[in-house]
């Protein structure tokens, strides 16, 4: 009879911890922040980056290279410095973007079939560059027509470069890629 009022106690004693374990877990993820990628706002700002909202879940169309800002403004990890981005395996550590929320951005953009290779969900304002896993900094980007998503790998990793060589700050090379990756791009020597 003991044994079994220990047994129903003892698991109601590993259902409580099990349940405070689960609802006071410490978040290890940094809070977002979100970079509106509008030139002029970004001017005009004396913050590190400036705040934008994702008004828009639908009907997002990618133009000229560049996603549609309304639907993908961009977010960062604002507590990110120039120390860990310059880690290497730094990303690794900080990738995840389940399947259902890559889903969701073809959805957004109106993509709801593709071949393997002719789209990727990218980072807008990538990882290397402090780049948040945020829905409103994902956009499928078309490899065809160049530059496409492996040309923004390379400034990508162009600015990380300078980033870490100290040419340029962080916030920079955020405003950057966030700006219009594609005169960074043209600006890389080749």
């Amino acid at each position: 009879m003991y044994k079994k009022y220990f047994f129903i106690i003892l698991i109601l004693f590993f259902g409580i911890v099990l349940n405070y374990s689960l609802n006071n877990k410490p978040s290890i993820e940094p809070q977002k922040q979100v970079v509106q990628a509008s030139p002029a706002v970004i001017q005009n700002s004396t913050a590190s980056g400036v705040l934008g909202q994702q008004t828009k879940t639908a009907g997002c169309v990618a133009q000229n290279g560049l996603p549609d800002a309304s639907c993908t403004p961009g977010a960062i990890f604002p507590q990110v410095t120039k120390e860990q981005i310059c880690t290497k395996g730094y990303t690794k550590t900080v990738r995840n973007v389940p399947l259902a929320v890559k889903n969701k951005v073809y959805e957004e953009y109106g993509i709801y079939s593709h071949t393997t290779g002719e789209y990727e969900v990218d980072h807008f304002i990538s990882l290397e560059l402090g780049g948040s896993n945020d829905i409103s900094n994902l956009w499928p980007e078309p490899a065809q027509p160049k530059p496409g998503f492996h040309e923004k790998d390379l400034v990508e990793n162009y600015l990380n470069s300078k980033v870490c060589q100290g040419v340029i700050s962080l916030q920079e090379a955020q405003k950057e890629i966030s700006t219009n990756w594609l005169e960074v791009y043209n600006q890389i020597p080749k």
